[in-house]
């Protein structure tokens, strides 16, 4: 069973700090939502309000449709992960999985045989009696999850739990919480900075900076159209050009800058403000051609990174720009130093304003 939240016009204040301000969404039942955000963005005060250790400034928080105000965190049908796990170290893994439940007077044969369910469900099976000291870290965490299910929460909520592992156990528990969360049907809210973590796994995304929502939306949305500059400096690379928007016409617009004039895309809320033109290096392209949106450059660093190989090249006034190359073996790498065309393709770039910040 599994429950919605729901954050209307919800603020959050220390002191004079506002570390979170004025958000609203909804998340639905059964749904795996990430929180996306560099460090002290709001995004952990977030999950603490849900969970009910700080309560709102201002505005309503719903698990269910009912308003939490005032329950405690032992009163609402949600699990915190944190992000040491806090296993208990003297305890076999069935005893900590099952805690929860002794503490709410369950006999001991029936804790046994749940905490031995949950280890089959994290693909565990025979690991009872070990101790923590006993399991690598991809496995303690794992049980930390069966831990926080035993209880039967509505609503998971994880902080930052993968910023411990190294890079390849990373990406295997990113893969194992996916299918976990998917088995259970529970909901989950998830903290990261890691815009991997947050793209990988979730159905939907809420980018946040300073305190703000920036965008919600699914992964390949956050990705392709973000709404402002911040989205879309900070989920993914961009070639980012100043400049003075010209005409505009059919969702694109010309755009002046110190390396050339360009065509790119922008969108009806953009109009009018402030403006710069973001290209992502997998979309810039080089050859010996001049063609639309094209800029003479000059290549100063090639870096082979396994699946792709980066370009870094110099444009006649100074400004570095990225390309990537995929390594599919039919690609030609260019020699440090070649004389080459920069281009890109007016509808993957976009021209966008930036962030949403507190006037």
């Amino acid at each position: 069973m599994s429950a919605g939240i729901d954050l209307e016009n919800v603020c959050c204040d220390f002191g004079t700090f506002r570390a979170v301000d004025n958000a609203n969404v909804s998340i639905r039942p059964g749904e795996f939502f990430s929180f996306l955000g560099p460090s002290g963005c709001g995004k952990t005060t977030i999950l603490r309000m849900v969970s009910g250790f700080i309560e709102p400034t201002e505005g309503t928080i719903r698990i269910g449709g009912k308003d939490v105000k005032g329950t405690r965190p032992n009163q609402r049908p949600t699990a915190l992960i944190f992000q040491n796990l806090a296993l208990f170290p003297l305890m076999p893994i069935w005893e900590n999985i099952a805690f929860g439940l002794e503490v709410r007077g369950v006999d001991k044969a029936t804790r046994r045989r749940k905490a031995e369910e949950l280890l089959k469900l994290v693909d565990l099976p025979g690991a009872a009696d070990k101790m923590v000291s006993q399991l690598s870290g991809g496995q303690k965490q794992r049980v930390a999850i069966a831990r926080a299910l035993a209880v039967e929460p509505q609503v998971m909520l994880l902080d930052e739990p993968l910023s411990a592992l190294d890079l390849k156990l990373r990406q295997h528990m990113r893969a194992e919480l996916r299918a976990i969360q998917k088995r259970t049907g529970v909901t989950f809210i998830y903290i990261t900075h890691d815009q991997g973590e947050a793209l990988a796994m979730s159905d939907r995304v809420g980018v946040m900076s300073q305190g703000r929502i920036q965008q919600i939306a699914d992964p390949k949305d956050i990705y392709n159209n973000p709404v402002n500059g911040f989205v879309a400096s900070f989920v993914g690379e961009n070639n980012i050009f100043t400049g003075t928007v010209g005409a505009v016409s059919n969702g694109m617009a010309a755009f002046e800058t110190p390396e050339g004039s360009f065509r790119a895309r922008i969108a009806p809320e953009a109009q009018g403000k402030p403006v710069k033109l973001y290209v992502r290096p997998e979309h810039t392209l080089l050859s010996d051609r001049a063609g639309e949106n094209s800029i003479p450059v000059t290549v100063t660093e090639v870096a082979f990174e396994g699946a792709f190989i980066s370009v870094h090249a110099r444009t006649e006034k100074g400004m570095i720009l990225s390309a990537e190359i995929r390594n599919d073996g039919l690609a030609t790498v260019p020699e440090l130093g070649t004389r080459l065309h920069a281009s890109f393709d007016p509808a993957r770039a976009a021209l966008l304003p930036d962030a949403n910040v507190r006037s």
